[in-house]
């Protein structure tokens, strides 16, 4: 089948990364649909409406789709982690995905794959412990809402679908956290955070849209993938490459853990979990990333 022949139904298609995958998409000659709280304002898109909370989805979203791309999900830092909170960030997962498996049990369709987003977050703060897909989960927050995801998600197996789920890492793009962590370093207030030798499994936000892409096109691909560049830096390594590409200095000292802790509360496992995670398994399935150091990948953002 190609491209031209396909239709993609996204999630989250108005987010960084559904955007990013929505213009490559359309690129290479895919139909993409988005299913969004809201009407969208690109002619070259069909956006359908539904409301996850009230349980209300447009069901024509499914007709001629032949893969649907899970990306919805409520932010998990840009709110404190209040019990409300983390039932928000769940539900908009799991729910979401819910909505659609529900109308694929009742409705007529063609849907063969699903490939959705997870996060790194399953495996929580390991230190320098190398994370396979294989590794067992962790037990905090993350890891929990991760399992419950992945879980759901899973869920489409019942309908024989292929399942695909990938485990992000910190996206490095000119917005989200990338533009979180610069700002200060631009400020000339930038510092490593915590003892800085937290390991950050980062991964540049190209990378993330082809390995969608890769998904998409080689249907051998199933199961789940770590989305993360293939060499991890420590927190301290970041911090300095940012500054190095920025052309800033760093003068302060590191900003001690408990005053995170104090600012973030339990959210503060974001920045100061330690996650060292593998590449190998998607590199093995033959996916071959376009930026593996990050030098050349903030290089090509800054650039």
């Amino acid at each position: 089948m190609n491209s031209i022949t396909k239709h993609i139904l996204l999630t989250g298609g108005a987010g960084l990364i559904g955007s990013h995958l929505t213009e490559q998409l359309l690129q290479k000659g895919y139909r993409v649909s988005h299913l969004s709280r809201s009407e969208g304002n690109d002619a070259r898109v069909k956006t359908f409406v539904w409301n996850v909370d009230k349980g209300g989805i447009d069901e024509q979203c499914i007709d001629g789709v032949d893969i649907v791309i899970h990306l919805a999900g409520a932010s998990i830092a840009d709110n404190r982690w209040t019990e409300q909170q983390k039932t928000a960030i769940i539900d908009s997962r799991t729910k979401s995905i819910g909505l659609i498996y529900n109308l694929l049990h009742k409705k007529k369709h063609q849907v063969h794959s699903i490939i959705s987003a997870s996060a790194i977050g399953y495996y929580g703060d390991r230190g320098d412990e190398l994370m396979t897909e294989d590794s067992p989960p962790s037990n905090d927050f993350m890891a929990k809402c991760c399992i419950t995801w992945e879980n759901e998600v899973d869920e489409g197996m019942a309908l024989g679908l292929r399942i695909v789920k990938f485990r992000t890492g910190v996206v490095l793009d000119k917005k989200g956290a990338l533009a979180k962590m610069a700002m200060p370093v631009k400020l000339y207030l930038g510092s490593p955070l915590g003892n800085g030798k937290q390991c950050i499994p980062w991964i540049h936000s190209q990378d993330v849209v082809d390995m969608y892409i890769y998904a998409i096109e080689n249907e051998n691909i199933a199961g789940v993938y770590n989305m993360i560049a293939p060499n991890p830096v420590t927190n301290k390594q970041l911090t300095r490459a940012i500054a190095k590409q920025l052309h800033k200095p760093l003068w302060l000292p590191n900003v001690p853990a408990f005053i995170l802790k104090l600012l973030l509360g339990e959210m503060s496992t974001i920045v100061l979990g330690s996650t060292k995670v593998s590449a190998q398994k998607i590199e093995d399935a033959g996916f071959r990333f376009k930026y593996p150091a990050v030098k050349e990948a903030l290089a090509e953002i800054y650039g």
